[in-house]
């Protein structure tokens, strides 16, 4: 009996969201320069992809290009972009097949020109697939999410759109860049990190949260399997009893 034969259809998350971390330390165990292990990275994407969209999730989110990650050398951003380009190109048919639908949340003002034409032009193809929902969080930070959900608030005030009296978390939700997406069920991190790095910071609020020592280009499909699995064996109880939950 494999893992996968554990999972229970009933009780499947709808959204789960990963921080995909290690690829640089797996590169650097292997003797190979940091855009190896990015690469190797990419390929694990698309294992995790297929796998996500044949168990029948909802929503996979992935953390793939933070707002601090600008700050790395410029030679590894120049790598990263021009890698995120091919890779869309590439995976588009791909994801066609397999009935996902591509979305993404994040600042897409700072991407090269080249790689937001990609983005853009994936998401328009892909825009009446009906399966799984593969949410790219690219160029993105919690801490500028909300910085950017309350500047949209103070201008809705402005204009007189709002009160006081309107504000409340469904108003928050609404201002956040996953409007419409359930929160995420399970988070997954990988590389054995303790922490949550500016992600989702909202709507993590009782999310499940599953670490792993894998490096990610070691994450596997059975790894992924294993998240699930132990994520049904949780009790989520959302501030109430046992008692109460059960």
């Amino acid at each position: 009996m494999t893992i996968k034969n554990e999972i229970l259809k009933e009780r499947m998350p709808r959204h789960v969201a990963i921080i995909m971390d290690g690829n640089g330390r797996w590169a650097k165990r292997q003797g190979l320069a940091r855009m190896f292990g990015h690469k190797q990275g990419v390929e694990v994407v698309h294992n995790i992809t297929e796998a996500a969209a044949e168990l029948g999730l909802e929503y996979l989110t992935l953390y793939t290009f933070s707002t601090e990650n600008w700050n790395r050398p410029k030679e590894e951003v120049d790598a990263l972009m021009t890698l995120l380009v091919d890779t869309i190109a590439k995976e588009t048919p791909t994801l066609m097949k397999n009935n996902v639908r591509l979305l993404t949340i994040g600042d897409l003002d700072r991407l090269p020109k080249a790689a937001y034409a990609k983005f853009v032009n994936c998401m328009e193809q892909t825009a009446e697939n009906t399966g799984l929902n593969l949410v790219i969080a690219l160029s993105y930070s919690s801490r500028w999410e909300i910085t950017e959900a309350m500047k949209e608030a103070v201008r809705m005030a402005k204009n007189g759109q709002i009160g006081i009296e309107n504000i409340n978390e469904e108003f928050v939700s609404d201002l956040m860049t996953t409007k419409g997406m359930p929160d995420p069920d399970l988070l997954i991190r990988t590389s054995g990190e303790l922490r949550i790095s500016n992600f989702l910071l909202w709507q993590l609020a009782y999310s499940e949260l599953y670490f792993t020592d894998c490096l990610w280009p070691e994450f596997t499909v059975e790894e992924f399997y294993k998240a699930i699995v132990d994520y049904q064996h949780r009790e989520r109880r959302f501030g109430k009893t046992s008692e109460q939950v059960k």
